[in-house]
């Protein structure tokens, strides 16, 4: 017997019903606070675009520009989230039919995806810094 089967016999054992749904409640929280995330950047288009149309300024336009794109990234955050909910489930079902390996691949993917919602976030933190090093910016450029 090879290591690589050794890993993989070792790895079918491990995986039941309640390994896919132990990232439930985690993904569910993420999700959440996808969502309250997105409430806020929609709450701040509508302020924004009030005051770029009072008074046009390249500071407005250049939040306006940094808010889209903060916007779509929060759109492939939840879709990959979503996804790897998604994934959880399928992996559950083929663990219930006994389709261990398929399982196992399916569920390495949902925490794929995870990881590229996760990393996806954090990029997105910097880019929030970004645009409140705006808004300072204007607030120095005042003074």
């Amino acid at each position: 017997m090879t290591l690589v089967d050794c890993f993989w016999n070792e790895m079918l054992m491990e995986i039941d019903l309640t390994t896919p749904a132990l990232l439930f409640s985690a993904i569910s929280l993420i999700m959440l606070a996808y969502t309250n995330r997105f409430l806020s950047y929609a709450q701040l288009v509508r302020t924004l675009k009030e005051q770029y149309m009072e008074n046009r300024s390249s500071v407005k336009a250049a939040q306006i520009a940094n808010l889209r794109k903060r916007l779509y990234l929060t759109r492939a955050m939840q879709v990959t989230g979503i996804g790897s909910l998604l994934l959880c489930v399928v992996s559950m079902f083929f663990i219930y039919i006994q389709l261990h390996l398929v399982s196992v691949y399916i569920f390495g993917l949902a925490l794929l995806l995870l990881i590229i919602s996760l990393t996806i976030s954090i990029y997105e933190i910097y880019i929030s810094v970004k645009a409140l090093e705006l808004h300072l910016n204007d607030m120095y450029k005042r003074d």
